[in-house]
């Protein structure tokens, strides 16, 4: 017979959400990629009645990675045993490759597992993670290099005046134009603004040194990816010989406990970044802290704002997290319950169950390409669970 605290329904819905300025399609870009949406997967899993909600940015192709590998290890687990059901998610991708698709799928459901616990407890997840601080920084994260200076500015000088302590901008696709460009990012937010700038390892490594000499000009404090994150001695030549004060990042690409480790023995990175819809979910973002405050490095939430607050309010070395425009957006329309974004802070709910967010079905529904709903057998049984599938088509917004 099912047991209550046993995982009995997944539900996996995969959604695709174009880019927009000012409700326009358009293209973005950065150094080194070009984009025109954003792949949404959503993971519910629920047992005794109560359901808890986990999300990553990536492909739909993490559908069928729910279904053939995750769902027969997660539907009969007990939702208390989150270590045991992660590294058990993770061994099955031996042969699959546990980095990228997989372990954005890993993220998910990991993520909904945390947030159907801490509602099991009836607590705030913030506060079971065993929380720090009441807020934890953001800074704004966008200026792409396929915005007009119009753009730029627009975007700049209103996180400015909402009171962001420090904004993020894109270089590296037409790297004669990027001085320009930073320039007139710092004439937007004025002087009391951090400046920061994400190259995503579009540059060499002389060439990166020098961009950090001219950037260091208009008071850019973080550099992030100037060279590819897996140059880890390229990252540790910009480290060593780049401006003082100019942080050196990258890490956002790190999917295993490992990568992270070997980041940081490389000594490539002033502050490493880690995302919870890529690293593992709840589980992979508070080993790779772990790692961090070990190795005395501060670690910097990389995208999906939402559910990186919780994770920057309970964990004291997360020195920020990044707002960043595509993901905010999104989160916005899909999710009721998000952090409050105040002063440029994140202050996430330590009132309600879980991490408080909560599906808008009737706004996402539009994006939605792909659904599954996976359920155990009548008996309950964790060693054969009958799956029953139900996939829909939806329609592209």
């Amino acid at each position: 017979m099912r047991s209550a605290d046993w995982i009995d329904q997944l539900t996996v819905s995969a959604y695709t959400v174009p880019t927009t300025t000012a409700g326009v399609p358009q293209q973005e870009s950065d150094g080194t990629a070009v984009w025109d949406s954003t792949g949404v997967l959503v993971v519910e899993a629920a047992s005794d009645g109560l359901v808890g909600l986990g999300y990553a940015y990536t492909s739909s192709a993490a559908v069928r990675v729910v279904r053939d590998q995750l769902a027969p290890i997660v539907l009969g687990s007990n939702r208390m045993d989150i270590e045991s059901t992660f590294w058990s998610m993770a061994e099955t991708m031996r042969n699959l490759g546990w980095e990228g698709v997989c372990a954005s799928a890993i993220s998910a459901v990991d993520i909904a597992i945390h947030d159907l616990r801490a509602k099991r407890l009836d607590t705030a997840l913030v506060r079971l993670l065993g929380r720090a601080r009441s807020k934890v920084m953001a800074y704004g994260s966008g200026g792409f290099t396929s915005y007009s200076a119009a753009q730029l500015h627009g975007q700049f000088s209103a996180w400015a005046d909402d009171g962001f302590r420090a904004v993020k901008m894109k270089v590296g696709s037409s790297p004669a134009d990027d001085v320009q460009r930073v320039a007139a990012a710092r004439a937007a937010i004025g002087t009391r603004v951090a400046l920061f700038v994400d190259a995503n390892g579009a540059y060499d490594r002389k060439q990166a040194l020098g961009f950090s000499e001219r950037f260091h000009e208009q008071d850019v404090t973080w550099f992030e990816e100037p060279v590819s994150s897996d140059d880890l001695a390229g990252l540790r030549f910009l480290r060593d010989r780049g401006p003082a004060g100019m942080q050196i990042a990258a890490g956002e690409y790190g999917y295993t406990p490992a990568y992270f480790l070997r980041m940081l023995n490389a000594g490539a990175v002033d502050t490493i970044q880690a995302d919870a819809t890529r690293c593992g979910g709840i589980t992979g973002f508070t080993r790779a802290a772990a790692i961090a405050q070990a190795a005395g490095v501060p670690i910097s939430a990389h995208t999906a704002p939402s559910i990186h607050a919780t994770l920057g309010a309970a964990l004291s070395n997360v020195v920020h997290v990044e707002y960043f425009h595509d993901h905010a957006h999104i989160e916005s329309l899909f999710f009721d319950g998000r952090p409050a974004l105040t002063d440029g802070d994140l202050v996430p709910d330590a009132s309600s169950p879980g991490h408080g967010l909560t599906l808008r079905r009737s706004d996402s529904e539009p994006y939605l390409v792909d659904q599954l709903v996976m359920t155990l057998d009548e008996e309950g049984r964790r060693s054969s669970p009958t799956i029953a599938a139900k996939r829909r088509n939806g329609r592209r917004g």
